[in-house]
């Protein structure tokens, strides 16, 4: 089963910077570690191995971390990050307008033009004041906005919500027509406590808030929680971003997600962020290991769950 003709709905991405990286740096890219001792223990990894030979084969380089990064000097910045992004056949992209920082990375809509895709920008809360959040929240549908984003994972975590994301949860469902929330959980980089990033913690957050569409990012190693939650509450969906693409066994993790959750709360995304090759490395191994992993558990019924998952539960859950 050949899944590259649907059209990916990247429903959590962020925009990619503007630096040309040295070369510790750009194997620090493939990595959530910050500590620049760790990056050139990222080049001994499965995963960092692995796209380096995935993207000497799409640019026809020798197979080689230093050809790959001698190919990316050498092509204008603006056609390089084209040719990875357009190569996803992304349809629309919702993009976090938290990260990168203005003037560090490209805009919403700079990504779009590079993707060649429609491009809608995601609010996150911790990015406004806590004084003015029940305002930007209640205004943010008619302003353009997608959704809503929080990274409380990383702000005390996700067993003691802070109250400026309360309020915005509150502003939220009064608008009578709530966005959905995406909500990082699981691993990212060393700026959050594991433990307290278990999506299993929003269980009294999902209750209270009924009317709004949660939405699970990320959840490594946590995807069996995050699974249990879309499969008992009816306003729960969760994705893989992040996990895949860095995760070495990305069709596992598609294994995990689907033992308990229907195939409707499951949403593709890459999280990519920094840099374009994790949005077409996202893009990859994602198809991959759905076109692996859905024709063993559904059998004639996998190409339809394919789309599903690739684009029309996020198209249907933004409408």
């Amino acid at each position: 089963m050949s899944l590259d003709d649907v059209a990916l709905v990247d429903h959590h991405a962020h925009g990619i910077l503007y630096a040309r990286p040295s070369l510790d740096e750009f194997r620090g890219l493939f990595s959530e570690s910050p500590d620049p001792r760790q990056w050139p223990h990222v080049a001994t990894g499965v995963t960092y191995r692995r796209a380096i030979r995935e993207l000497a084969a799409f640019f026809g380089c020798e197979p080689g971390e230093a050809a790959v990064y001698e190919h990316r000097l050498a092509r204008a910045w603006g056609e390089y990050a084209s040719a990875l992004l357009r190569a996803t056949n992304t349809e629309l992209l919702l993009v976090d307008d938290g990260y990168p920082l203005p003037g560090e990375g490209t805009t919403w809509q700079e990504l779009g033009e590079l993707a060649g895709c429609e491009a809608r920008p995601v609010l996150r809360i911790e990015s406004r004041e806590p004084e003015v959040v029940r305002e930007e929240v209640g205004a943010a549908r008619g302003r353009g906005f997608a959704a809503l984003k929080t990274i409380a994972a990383y702000r005390g975590g996700l067993d003691r919500v802070a109250e400026p994301v309360i309020a915005a949860l509150e502003a939220n469902e009064q608008t009578g027509r709530p966005l959905p929330v995406q909500v990082h959980c699981g691993f990212g980089d060393s700026d959050l406590w594991l433990a307290r990033a278990d999506p299993s913690h929003l269980k009294p957050v999902i209750e209270r808030f009924r009317e709004t569409p949660f939405v699970l990012l990320h959840c490594y190693p946590f995807v069996r929680e995050a699974g249990w939650l879309a499969h008992v509450y009816g306003n729960v969906w969760f994705d893989l971003s992040l996990t895949i693409p860095h995760v070495s066994r990305p069709a596992e993790m598609v294994r995990q997600a689907l033992e308990l959750a229907p195939v409707s709360k499951l949403l593709y995304a890459s999280d990519a962020a920094r840099t374009p090759e994790l949005y077409f490395l996202a893009a990859k191994w994602w198809r991959e290991a759905l076109a692996e992993v859905l024709p063993e558990l559904l059998e004639d019924d996998a190409e339809p769950a394919a789309r599903r998952i690739l684009r029309e539960n996020a198209l249907e859950l933004y409408a």
